[in-house]
């Protein structure tokens, strides 16, 4: 006998990125993590936070995480308002789907793109609606008006790289009977983003992650920006804490130290775009890309020998057992270093 839902028993689950528990003997590539630490402003703030005796630890911080909606609001331009803070972005995906979709409803999303959409569909019970990418990177078959609940876009695509224009996302918000969810995960590292469109659109959600451009996986820190009145149901269904203390204080001075931040993107950028160009100097196939990683097929089209080759040599990226993906690699943008030395690997291993 069993007491769960039936499709929850036979849901799968979402499977992350492997974390060797060695982690600092290797060159860890897999996750889109940021190889450089984050803001020392953020160090100074935990300090301050956690105190010389942690006697702060024991009173519940702020539940409604009201100074970082007010630094975020300062840094992207809205009122307060139209942000809620979450415990990493995948908190405020979960929530919107909860709040927007019921059980038997459609969602949308593009397949390639971030695989826990496909979880969060299943918790919820909803029907799924995949569409795949057109050379020229569109969406192959998006109906004129599509017309489930919810669909997800990740712009720049994960695990592909390049980013969806504005024109573009702005027209397929205007074909969305329901909300339009904007993934913009990576968007620090493009050339753009959609954030206008917030104001434009009143069906499009943007959602951001300082876990990889602020470096802070390890404080699991996201945000949201959207009409108040969704981010009032959205208020409505979180955690009522659900950002510790110490999260909160690195969050604020990771967004105010804007300089720190361009810096470090630009390094990033600058060595994505290095590797790729050598990368496809020893014969690799590499999709232009506008996140901290690159999607790269070797000659033979075998990504599953080179990434085995890599994890020999203690070199980890990531490989997709998905048909679509199985021919490359996704491998995140570390330092020069990291990168010199997985091409090295790379044209050894051939």
């Amino acid at each position: 006998m069993t007491y769960l839902r039936p499709s929850i028993d036979a849901m799968e689950a979402y499977v992350p990125g492997f974390q060797p528990p060695d982690i600092t003997s290797w060159i860890k590539l897999n996750t889109n993590e940021n190889s450089y630490p984050p803001s020392p402003k953020v160090v100074e703030a935990v300090v301050a936070e956690l105190g010389t005796d942690g006697k702060r630890l024991h009173t519940y911080p702020s539940a409604s995480s009201q100074q970082l909606r007010d630094v975020a609001g300062d840094i992207f331009g809205f009122d307060p308002s139209w942000i809620i803070m979450a415990n990493g972005s995948d908190e405020v995906l979960n929530n919107l789907i909860r709040a927007v979709v019921s059980e038997g409803e459609e969602i949308g999303y593009v397949h390639p793109s971030y695989s826990y959409y496909a979880t969060l569909a299943a918790i919820q019970g909803a029907r799924v609606k995949t569409y795949g990418l057109t050379d020229d990177f569109c969406i192959a078959g998006f109906p004129e008006r599509y017309p489930g609940k919810l669909f997800f876009l990740t712009t720049p695509n994960a695990p592909l790289g390049p980013a969806f224009s504005i024109d573009y996302i702005e027209e397929l918000a205007r074909r969305c009977e329901g909300v339009l969810v904007l993934d913009e995960t990576y968007a620090d590292f493009a050339e753009g983003n959609a954030l206008e469109l917030v104001r434009k659109c009143d069906n499009v959600v943007i959602t951001r992650s300082l876990s990889k451009s602020y470096a802070l996986a390890g404080m699991r820190l996201g945000l949201a920006i959207a009409r108040p009145e969704i981010i009032a149901a959205l208020d409505k269904i979180r955690d009522h804490y659900n950002l510790d203390r110490l999260a909160q204080a690195a969050c604020v001075a990771a967004l105010k130290d804007q300089p720190y931040l361009k810096a470090m993107c630009r390094a990033i950028c600058e060595t994505r775009e290095w590797f790729s160009g050598q990368l496809r100097s020893i014969g690799y196939d590499v999709i232009p890309s506008q996140g901290n990683y690159v999607f790269a097929t070797p000659p033979d089209r075998n990504g599953k020998r080179v990434y085995e080759e890599l994890y020999g040599r203690k070199i980890l990226v990531r490989h997709f057992s998905d048909p679509l993906l199985v021919h490359g690699l996704r491998i995140s943008i570390g330092t020069r270093e990291e990168m010199e030395m997985t091409l090295a690997a790379l044209a050894e291993i051939g």
